[in-house]
């Protein structure tokens, strides 16, 4: 997850009803802004949008993660803005990794018949401490399919949570808060969001529901 930045977005969906074919339609505006805004949105952005270096929500081990840990994920973030710009929503993405490093069971026999390894060790999140990415170096390192903004587009695009109004952010200025994604019970196709931040001495939540 990250900080983005998307002027554009805002203004196609809030400031067009300030001049509607020279009509000033602005009491439409708070409408505009919880049918655009109330939910997250699915779309693609570039990484021209991100304010910061990212922040990894989650890190899953497919082959050891558990349905218990998915069904809730929290996670405290403190992110430092790279530009001075108006500070829109933060944007969700995932990387997967695939190719593992497999320690197989010292059991001859287990090898014999080609059994599965006794244990599989997934390879290390690429993004390092400071949210850079590490290339592939070699054939043989872990192919890593992502869907970050500065990577070509996916079609699992990005996930966007906007604010109903931006928050104007200097460069270096800290934006801190925490984050939980949890399943739906009436749905479980369905994901509840709860946002916490802050960010220039101004606190602020946002819940909203990935349908």
């Amino acid at each position: 997850m990250a900080p983005v930045s998307h002027p554009d977005r805002y203004s196609e969906s809030v400031d067009f009803w300030r001049n509607v074919y020279g009509i000033d339609m602005s009491a439409m505006i708070p409408l505009a802004k919880q049918c655009a805004f109330e939910e997250p949105s699915v779309e693609t952005i570039s990484g021209e949008n991100v304010l910061t270096w990212p922040h990894v929500v989650k890190h899953v081990d497919c082959f050891t993660i558990t349905i218990d840990e998915l069904e809730s994920v929290s996670t405290r973030f403190k992110f430092k803005s790279m530009m001075r710009a108006p500070f829109h929503g933060f944007a969700f993405w995932f990387d997967v990794e695939f190719g593992t490093r497999a320690i197989c069971s010292s059991n001859s026999n287990a090898s014999s018949n080609n059994a599965p390894p006794a244990h599989i060790e997934a390879p290390n999140n690429h993004v390092t401490d400071t949210g850079q990415r590490r290339k592939r170096a070699h054939p043989n390192d872990a192919l890593v399919l992502s869907t970050a903004p500065e990577d070509p587009p996916t079609h699992w695009q990005q996930t966007l949570i906007y604010f109903y109004d931006p928050i104007e952010v200097e460069q270096d200025q800290l934006i801190e808060g925490s984050v939980t994604l949890t399943q739906s019970k009436e749905n479980r196709r369905f994901m509840n969001i709860h946002l916490e931040y802050a960010s220039g001495g101004r606190s602020f939540v946002k819940e909203s529901v990935l349908r």
